[in-house]
């Protein structure tokens, strides 16, 4: 089935894992007939009129969210609090997003809370060799770096998201 349901798709991203994961959660809504927009939260659109749902997306350092994602979840609080809204984080640089739900970091919980937002995952991260940041390059100095997204799992979240918003265009009441 194919909708004219325009989804856009925003992160945050300081070395382009979280970019990346925004990506495949693009290619899965599309591959649910949704129509996708996906962008970097700094080339983000001043006006989201034109979108029916927005998912964003950022990285999370030093149990903070990326401060560009901050800024647009700010800048857009009134257009996103009454939209369909999904949020998403990627951080963890170990396996615990594979063993468990991961909740939201405080401050992405209560953002979740005012925007009244229908979901929020976390997934693990990625810290690559060339990784910008003083922390990022003591972290791979330590042997702790790596790549722990589960591209399945972004998937099977992004699925679930697309399947709220095509049932949403599909569902006709029952009349008796």
């Amino acid at each position: 089935m194919t909708t004219d349901r325009r989804v856009l798709i925003v992160y945050g991203s300081r070395n382009g894992s979280t970019a990346e994961i925004g990506r495949w959660v693009g290619q899965a809504l599309r591959e649910r007939g949704l129509v996708v927009e996906v962008r970097d939260v700094a080339d983000a659109p001043a006006d989201l009129s034109a979108y029916e749902a927005v998912v964003l997306g950022a990285g999370v350092y030093m149990g903070g969210w990326h401060r560009d994602a901050r800024r647009f979840a700010r800048r857009h609080r009134r257009e996103l609090g009454s939209m369909p809204v999904w949020l998403f984080s990627s951080g963890p640089l170990d396996t615990s997003c594979d063993e468990r739900e991961v909740p939201a970091v405080p401050g992405v919980a209560r953002l979740a809370h005012r925007l009244g937002v229908r979901g929020h995952a976390t997934f693990g991260g990625r810290l690559a060799q060339g990784a910008q940041g003083y922390v990022a390059r003591q972290i791979l100095r330590d042997g702790k770096g790596g790549d722990f997204r589960n591209q399945d799992a972004v998937r099977n979240w992004a699925r679930r998201v697309a399947a709220e918003l095509t049932w949403e265009l599909t569902w006709e009441p029952l009349t008796l």
